[in-house]
């Protein structure tokens, strides 16, 4: 399945139980925005930004995690800079929220100068997001990091195939550990999932524990030029919105 454009948020908006929010960010900003993202972040967070030892790191990493905890904001009508998280037995961080509340979901993802951000109400869910470089190696590190099922797709395409169909995996793969929440404690080799530029975006396997594959959808995301995206849902299939975040109002 593939998204819908990328939209300008409505003014008054609300996330339905059957519905996911992916928003997209660039992580450029003006002075003024800066000092905004860094005022919502808590020590521990200026302090981890600040141990990148590149200034575009530094920069990329405040942006990135200064929004997150704007759009949070817009979804709790909490504080952002008040909003605290703890993480799960694999490091995944999971907002901390008031007994009783649907728990809210979120995932983030950045590469380069590009963000992307995924909300639903009590559904796990992963996005990931990846710079197209081209200094890759490609059938070398398919063979690192596929399943030999996927491997055995991706090594008979074309090479003008290869670059498009190893992103489609490698972001699928990624979004997919994401939500499950486990890191690389899952093994990329024990699940497979769609790489032929013909077959739709999909969980296809997994040895792990087969119901699996009818537990996750998934979804082809198009971050812009020289992006590849995917997300990853629990449950029926969601309809997606996709937002662009134009800034601090």
């Amino acid at each position: 399945m593939r998204e819908t454009p990328w939209q300008q948020a409505p003014a008054k908006l609300e996330l339905r139980p059957d519905e996911v929010h992916v928003w997209r960010a660039d992580l450029q900003a003006s002075p003024a925005s800066m000092q905004r993202f860094q005022q919502v972040l808590q020590p521990a967070e200026q302090a981890r930004a600040q141990r990148f030892y590149f200034e575009h790191d530094r920069r990329r990493w405040t942006i990135a995690h200064g929004i997150l905890r704007l759009l949070l904001s817009m979804y709790t009508g909490q504080a952002p800079a008040e909003l605290n998280f703890q993480v799960n037995d694999y490091g995944k961080p999971i907002l901390v929220q008031a007994e009783g509340q649907p728990e809210l979901q979120f995932n983030l993802s950045h590469s380069h100068e590009m963000a992307l951000y995924a909300f639903s109400w009590q559904r796990q869910l992963g996005v990931d997001v990846e710079y197209m470089r081209d200094n890759i190696a490609y059938d070398e590190l398919a063979r690192h990091s596929f399943s030999p099922a996927e491997q055995a797709v991706f090594l008979a395409l074309l090479a003008s195939q290869k670059r498009g169909a190893f992103f489609k995996c490698w972001t699928s793969k990624e979004a997919y550990i994401k939500g499950r929440g486990m890191g690389l404690s899952l093994p990329l080799n024990v699940f497979d999932v769609a790489v032929a530029p013909d077959v739709p975006v999909a969980l296809l396997a997994s040895r792990e524990d087969p119901h699996e594959v009818e537990r996750w959808r998934m979804s082809v995301l198009e971050p812009g030029p020289e992006y590849a995206g995917a997300l990853a849902v629990e449950g029926p299939a969601p309809h997606i919105h996709c937002w662009q975040w134009n800034g601090i109002s």
